[in-house]
């Protein structure tokens, strides 16, 4: 039975991040052109829009973790959905930017309390130590944001246009998602037994603790940036070394398969590994694929490589936490590490702009090179400090 309850909270979950996912963070890959052909505004104040939301996701994260802690996620993320729902609703009916943005103020407090952070913390809270292949599973479902809800969006927006289209979402969240979230998400662990940590030294507040927040946040950070660079500067970049921009879409489109293919790889090693090895993993794909395109061996080996460390950090990001800190506290840890990589993303595509301006496409390819060493180093030094750690547990 307590199986069936977890299958059955995870696919609920899944479903919900496929549409909040798809309804935010992914909706302008779709409605930026139709928005700014009917109203008129410029393409920068249209994806300032994003970059407003996670903004004021990263700033509410904290106050998010804090709240799932105390009570629990399912009143947290019904109350996400309907945010976003409003938010949309709002957005569909905005006819100048004060409205629209706005409108991305309501659809990033929506983020903060829907997405993955809130997610994985709600997982964290109901299963405590045992949470990892949860959180695994509901990356696999998240994978498929894009590949359910562009086609939806592009059908959507090409019968009844792009407001109709921020409508029908809007309508998805306040009468479906919402509503999962309130009756079939369960409200919080029952055993109010205090967890033990789940890796020796993880309940320290001392020099250890310090090290792996600071380790943990930095390297979420630099990543969370240069994934918000790669995606929005991606085709220019690759057009810029000489392919044509169909082959360059075509290459984007491996980045998704990438990142799926990884986190099933992850899902089948059945926690047999350290979440610490899933995080080297990542950020060695990634610093690959940006070195390998700088270097210029194929493309497609690049993307690939890159799409694979990325699909395993969205692991790690969830599962490391969970054991550097001990599963009491996870959900606090889990907004206070979200709000960096949410700022830092949404700021990110303007240093991109900046960057390809002042030094060119190769120039940022080497400077996004050069920073994905930051993620490989603080994955070396957790690497390190979980090995003394169960060394000293050892000798005593």
């Amino acid at each position: 039975m307590i199986g069936n309850e977890r299958a059955r909270t995870i696919s609920v979950l899944g479903i919900v991040e496929i549409f909040a996912w798809g309804s935010s963070f992914y909706l302008l890959a779709v409605l930026a052109a139709p928005m700014a052909r009917d109203t008129g505004w410029s393409s920068a104040a249209i994806t300032g829009g994003i970059s407003l939301g996670l903004l004021v996701s990263g700033m509410f994260a904290r106050k998010v973790g804090r709240l799932i802690q105390a009570e629990g996620g399912r009143r947290v993320m019904a109350a996400g959905m309907l945010l976003l729902a409003c938010g949309l609703a709002l957005l569909g009916f905005a006819t100048n930017l004060p409205t629209y943005f706005a409108a991305w103020c309501l659809i990033g407090l929506g983020m903060s309390a829907g997405l993955y952070d809130a997610a994985f913390s709600t997982l964290g809270r109901l299963y405590r130590r045992d949470a990892r292949s949860a959180i695994t599973v509901l990356t696999l479902w998240g994978g498929f944001a894009s590949t359910v809800c562009w086609p939806i969006s592009a059908f959507l927006v090409e019968s009844y246009g792009w407001r109709a289209t921020c409508l029908v979402y809007a309508l998805v969240h306040l009468l479906i998602t919402a509503p999962m979230c309130w009756f079939a998400v369960p409200d919080k662990q029952d055993d109010p037994v205090r967890d033990l940590p789940s890796e020796p030294g993880a309940g320290n507040v001392g020099n250890t603790f310090r090290l792996r927040f600071w380790c943990i946040a930095a390297a979420g950070t630099v990543l969370a940036m240069v994934a918000s660079i790669w995606s929005v500067h991606l085709i220019t970049i690759l057009t810029a070394q000489g392919y044509a921009l169909a082959v360059a879409v075509g290459l984007g489109t491996l980045i998704g398969p990438a990142q799926v293919g990884a986190r099933v790889l992850e899902m089948l090693g059945r926690e047999r590994h350290h979440p610490v090895w899933t995080m080297i993993a990542a950020t060695a794909f990634v610093f690959f694929g940006f070195a390998g395109l700088l270097m210029g061996i194929p493309a497609a080996v690049a993307l690939l490589a890159y799409g694979a460390g990325n699909g395993l950090w969205s692991i790690a990001r969830g599962a490391l936490p969970l054991v550097a800190f001990g599963a009491e506290d996870y959900p606090r840890m889990m907004g206070r590490l979200a709000m960096p990589m949410l700022i830092a993303a949404a700021v990110a595509p303007l240093i991109g702009s900046v960057l390809i301006d002042r030094f060119g496409t190769q120039g940022t390819l080497l400077a996004l090179t050069f920073a994905s060493i930051v993620p490989c180093l603080a994955a070396a030094i957790l690497w390190l400090d979980f090995t003394k750690s169960r060394q000293r547990m050892s000798f005593e």
